[in-house]
């Protein structure tokens, strides 16, 4: 009796053996692509390492951009994954793909949204309470100088190929801010923009133009977020806002913005259990912000803030992932 028990509980083991590493296998190889933007790059990295590490993924991270990334997986299915897509800038393809069954749209990946807009800083607000909105700012061209001439104003735009370059020229171009003194100034990365900021509020000099939230940015320097005077008009927005050089343009006001994981069919097709996994993973501005506090402060990679939140965090990702991949991933770490 205790033989036949005994090579019972044997066969079982095996095949639970034999079914998890059934289930990791079917991962196989996945590319995430890693948005060139903080919050989403370090999120690419949480994805790969608990991937890898808890569900026996071979991942490969891949650069991307919200346009070109969308392109790719809505036309080519590549890359599998994009962990932080802000969907309002494509949300009528968006969601034609979702209905046809070439994307999924997993968890919201945070969990209190995202927010965008045209913002000032706090100590030029505090300085002139009269500026509360987009056009109250441009009356004032002296309080924003262009930082290649001084005899002209400026209005901050996104890097190319990220969509809020596309809506920023086309609000730059609605509210008339070029016959007002204004010039639009493009940057070349995340970086570049950041350092915009963080050289006005160094030389205590005016600031304005796009920027979001969460970011370590806003977690350190203080922005006030001006009005566009409109509500938000999604029509218009989805038609023409958020359409390059739309030569219809009309003010409009940024929407509440939110970002979810996008995955193609092909990767949750093979995923199998790991697809738990991308239904699960989100968290909150607050825990972003701090992550990202972090790494700009210890002039961390992507990879390196992974590892610190996944160190520093366990309270949060051991809810997305069930207690032997946690451990599985903690091993690693």
């Amino acid at each position: 009796m205790i033989k036949t028990l005994l090579a019972s509980a044997a066969v079982g083991l095996c095949f639970c053996v034999m079914t998890g590493t059934a289930q990791s296998a079917d991962c196989g190889s996945v590319s995430i692509a890693e948005m060139n933007w903080a919050s989403a790059g370090v999120a690419a990295h949480v994805d790969k390492i608990i991937l890898e590490n808890g569900y026996g993924c071979s991942v490969e991270i891949v650069p991307g951009d919200t346009m070109p990334t969308f392109t790719s997986m809505n036309e080519k299915s590549e890359p599998d994954i994009a962990p932080e897509f802000w969907v309002n800038s494509v949300r009528t393809p968006l969601d034609a793909a979702v209905k046809e069954g070439r994307l999924i749209q997993a968890a919201e990946i945070l969990t209190d949204g995202a927010v965008e807009g045209w913002w000032i800083p706090k100590f030029l607000a505090d300085a002139h309470p009269d500026i509360k909105t987009v056009d109250d700012a441009l009356k004032h061209p002296e309080l924003f100088p262009a930082p290649d001439d001084k005899t002209k104003a400026a209005i901050y735009n996104c890097p190319s190929g990220w969509s809020c370059q596309v809506s920023t020229a086309n609000l730059y171009r609605a509210i008339g801010a070029g016959e007002k003194g204004f010039e639009l100034v493009g940057t070349s990365s995340a970086a570049d923009l950041d350092n915009s900021i963080a050289n006005a509020f160094e030389k205590k000099i005016g600031w304005l133009g796009y920027y979001w939230a969460p970011t370590s940015i806003m977690g350190k320097y203080e922005m006030v977020k001006l009005s566009f005077g409109v509500p938000h008009n999604k029509m218009d927005w989805d038609t023409c806002t958020a359409v390059p050089d739309c030569p219809t343009a009309k003010v409009n006001s940024y929407p509440i913005s939110q970002a979810f994981t996008i995955v193609t069919k092909g990767f949750a097709d093979k995923a199998g259990i790991a697809m738990d996994y991308m239904k699960a993973r989100k968290w909150s501005n607050d825990t972003v912000n701090s992550v990202l506090a972090w790494q700009r402060e210890n002039n961390g990679s992507n990879e390196s803030a992974a590892r610190y939140f996944l160190k520093e965090n366990e309270d949060v990702w051991t809810k997305w992932v069930t207690f032997n991949v946690a451990e599985k991933v903690r091993a690693a770490l």
